[in-house]
């Protein structure tokens, strides 16, 4: 074999690896497609009357079912790792690592949850405005409004079914609604609840201002859509700069230098294992940081 070709083995491998692991990062985009496919051909009967916020919510459930297997993925890797190295260094930073993804995850989850709470505060305006103009009075077009879009895999939270029951049984819609709105995404409760209030007190239509505060939160959530895909690009860039020093290893084992053994059987390894680590974490949390003032 030729050096050239000895040398792209290691080089090609190393990408595919990078590639796999940016994949595994980023959040499994597939099965977020697939579940998107599989979703939207499910037919007029399933989906259509669903929603888009309903939608949002069975695709979380899809992603969690998905992410189960990730955060253990850490500790299969550092086991393989120690068995490749004959050190128990990366089974040990491996099963440190699990902690770290679960909970990384779990933030994941959450944002995901905030906005489809918030598309469903969208549908839920939505709603009541058809329900309104059809003829139906204002405690009984909210109600079927949120039956109609609160009946998500884990059903309406302790928040939502207290302002259906003050819709369905004349209580204090405003209230229960400036309640629920304390939810993460669940903010543009508050709209309707000044919306309802002014209605009740001064008699304006209620129509006409939900299908305003309608128009405003889609607004919002496109530009906030809009903003995440734009900063998208951000994310996946630091996730492959964090991945280059594994293909640097796979490289250097490529050309036979052996990296692995120095890393984990010599103190100065140790040393660099030590200093590399922590310049990675600091790396990803300033990137972090510069995200976060963009979104900001």
């Amino acid at each position: 074999m030729s050096a050239g070709a000895a040398l792209s083995a290691p080089v090609f491998a190393g990408v595919l690896c990078a590639g796999a692991a940016a994949w595994v990062l980023a959040g499994g985009e597939r099965v977020s497609r697939r579940a998107r496919l599989v979703l939207a051909g499910a037919g007029a009967g399933a989906v259509a009357v669903r929603g888009p916020a309903r939608r949002e919510r069975l695709l979380i459930a899809v992603r969690v079912r998905a992410a189960r297997w990730r955060e253990w993925a850490c500790l299969v890797a550092g086991l393989l790792v120690a068995v490749a190295g004959g050190s128990v260094i990366p089974l040990v930073a491996g099963a440190g690592a699990v902690p770290l993804v679960r909970r990384w995850l779990r933030v994941r989850a959450r944002e995901r949850a905030r906005a489809a709470r918030a598309a469903e505060v969208v549908e839920l305006c939505g709603a009541a405005v058809a329900e309104l103009r059809a003829g139906a009075q204002p405690g009984q077009a909210l109600t079927a409004a949120m039956r109609r879009t609160a009946a998500g895999p884990g059903g309406p939270g302790a928040a939502e079914a207290g302002v259906l029951a003050a819709a369905a049984f004349g209580g204090d819609v405003p209230g229960a609604l400036r309640l629920a709105a304390r939810e993460p995404g669940a903010e543009g409760l508050a709209g309707m609840a000044a919306c309802w209030r002014v209605s009740v007190d001064g008699g304006a239509g209620l129509a006409a201002g939900l299908d305003r505060l309608e128009g405003a939160l889609r607004a919002e959530r496109d530009r906030q859509e809009s903003l995440r895909a734009q900063l998208a690009g951000a994310r996946s860039t630091a996730v492959v700069l964090a991945l280059l020093p594994l293909v640097g290893l796979l490289i250097g084992t490529g050309l036979g230098a052996n990296p692995l053994r120095v890393l984990l059987h010599t103190p100065m390894g140790w040393g660099c294992l030590l200093a590399g680590g922590v310049l990675e974490g600091l790396g990803l949390l300033w990137c972090r940081r510069i995200v976060r003032m963009g979104e900001r």
